[in-house]
């Protein structure tokens, strides 16, 4: 009788307990069947498994304080091509319980979990699955904010290099404070803000060197301070990275020589209705970052630590999207020895007002974008890895572009939109083979939307190069039926060089949060980037089902 009152009373209050709860969740999948046509054929191992598919299905479990999460992985038979090969079969991605309490001030987390100290230099780590990369740190983290402008975080871990609980061999521990000085002090005319962090790894290294200079710990410090006053605003950060082991393709060089790293990034800015400047500089030196040392450089950004984006603008199109520039913090010996990257990007808006000469009926929107990226001002000596840098000496070109785009309304329905891109893009160091590639791109497109829901897109690109792939054209087609179904057509065509067509139709509904999109078509090889963060794929051509809802 007692153990029969002592489940009811268990039943009772799980009952109780989930009328005041709140469940959410999410399903995301994609699959694609890959197939050979005259063009394009795989080869290999990627030809044994021609249907691929990445599933994510997420839940989480809310009850006053408490949180409790899940996130479940599928990768049947394989990963899609170019993701981690290690991505297969079904597992739990992440899991997580958490405690949050604003009157306390305290939120506490255990098992998986996501954090950013300022802006990533030091750290970050976060999900993006079109890249294929999930960096979750599983331990424990805590946040104490004593007082609104104060916060404290530490946290403990190892880093997801594969499924959930494929762990990289090094632990991270780190630790951050953010303090609003305005609050702080009462000071009502400007806003300043500061933030100090603290990231190290410890790992058990499997490797004896020569020399025997084989410390476990890399302890790497930031600080960095925000002021901004009206339309005005300024951050500068400064990372130092502790003494690491020299990466030469992926494995330590023969002697085992350290060589500390640091980074530099400014932001300034002036911003109102209108008008909006903005300029960020930064200087990289030997800040790649990895949870496990023998990770360097992979090509799947397995157990990366920080966020090291490019920062240029981030091109809308697919030819502008060719010759993409990827950050390039790492030592590398060839070409030629390097240790990082300078430079830094413009940034300039202006919208006509309207009914002026040029801004029209409806306005008139322009912006502007420049961005120059060199090498450090280098000398030293491949054989050991040795070297020395200037601090603000430039070296070898990388990367420059200059970008105008206009925004035209010309009626309710109707709208413009006119660019033209000039890029120089360094392929030796970028990608490892090549010479300096200069790229020119023009680009129209326009939007009429007619009836109460149907809209028709269009546009027209093209690209002249002289060298490596030489020309391209390109075009889309896209209409919109009703609020739910869209169909679009593409085609990229390298009529320069290759004489290939890079075609692509589709089709997708949408209700509410749910949608589902089918289409066939050809995948250009090259860099695929999101957020200035990259990654390689091949060409390949086929069918492609993608499905997503929440609830």
């Amino acid at each position: 009788m007692v153990k029969k009152t002592g489940l009811l009373f268990l039943g009772l209050t799980l009952i109780s307990n989930l009328s005041n709860a709140q469940i959410s969740g999410s399903l995301e999948s994609t699959g694609q069947r890959y197939v050979d046509d005259n063009k394009i054929q795989l080869d290999g191992e990627d030809a044994e498994h021609r249907y691929r598919s990445n599933s994510y299905l997420k839940l989480d479990y809310i009850t006053g304080s408490w949180s409790f999460g899940v996130q479940g992985e599928s990768y049947l038979p394989l990963s899609l091509l170019n993701y981690n090969p290690e991505l297969k079969g079904v597992d739990i991605g992440t899991v997580y319980a958490r405690y949050s309490n604003k009157k306390l001030g305290l939120d506490v987390t255990a098992g998986h979990f996501y954090e950013q100290f300022g802006s990533g230099l030091i750290l970050r780590s976060w999900e993006d699955r079109q890249l294929g990369i999930n960096n979750a740190i599983l331990g424990g983290r805590v946040e104490y904010a004593p007082a609104d402008a104060l916060t404290f975080t530490f946290l403990g871990g190892r880093q997801r290099v594969g499924l959930g609980f494929d762990l990289s061999k090094g632990t991270l521990y780190g630790a951050n404070i953010e303090a609003g000085l305005s609050d702080i002090l009462a000071i009502s005319t400007v806003d300043i803000s500061f933030g100090l962090s603290y990231v190290g790894r410890y790992e058990d290294y499997e490797h004896r060197y020569l020399n025997g200079n084989n410390a476990h710990l890399v302890n790497s410090y930031s600080g960095r301070l925000s002021v901004s006053k009206g339309g005005f605003y300024s951050e500068i950060e400064y990372v130092h990275k502790g003494k690491d082991l020299l990466m030469n393709m992926g494995a330590p060089l023969i002697d085992g020589n350290k060589k500390a790293g640091n980074a530099f990034l400014l932001d300034l800015g002036y911003a109102r209705k209108g008008l909006g400047v903005n300029a960020s500089l930064r200087r990289m030196e030997n800040m790649r970052f990895y949870s496990q040392h023998d990770l360097d450089g992979n090509v799947f950004n397995r157990g990366v630590v920080n966020y090291v984006p490019a920062l240029t603008k981030q091109y809308d199109y697919a030819l502008q999207n060719i010759y993409v520039y990827q950050a390039q913090p790492q030592y590398q010996t060839t070409p030629k020895i390097a240790a990082g990257e300078i430079g830094g990007q413009l940034d300039l808006y202006y919208k006509f007002k309207k009914n002026s000469a040029l801004g029209g009926k409806y306005g008139t929107q322009v912006a502007l974008n420049t961005s120059y990226w060199g090498g450090l001002d280098i000398e030293g000596d491949p054989e050991t890895g040795m070297y020395t840098t200037k601090a603000l000496g430039f070296g070898d070109k990388y990367y420059n572009d200059m970008a105008v785009e206009v925004r035209k309304k010309w009626s309710k329905n109707w709208s413009s939109v006119f660019m033209y891109l000039n890029q120089h893009y360094n392929r030796g160091y970028i990608e490892g083979k090549g010479g300096m590639v200069n790229a020119t791109t023009a680009t129209a497109e326009t939007t009429y939307k007619f009836g109460k829901s149907q809209s028709i897109r269009m546009e027209g690109q093209h690209q002249w190069v002289k060298d490596n792939f030489k020309n391209w054209a390109a075009a889309t087609v896209e209409y919109g039926l009703d609020q739910h179904w869209s169909f679009y057509v593409h085609d990229s065509y390298n009529y320069g060089l290759d004489k290939i067509h890079y075609y692509n139709l589709g089709a997708s509904f949408s209700k509410n949060s749910s949608r589902v999109a089918l289409s066939y078509g050809r995948q250009r090889g090259g860099l695929l980037c999101v957020g200035g963060v990259c990654r390689m794929v091949t060409e390949a051509a086929g069918f492609t089902l993608y499905v997503s809802t929440s609830f």
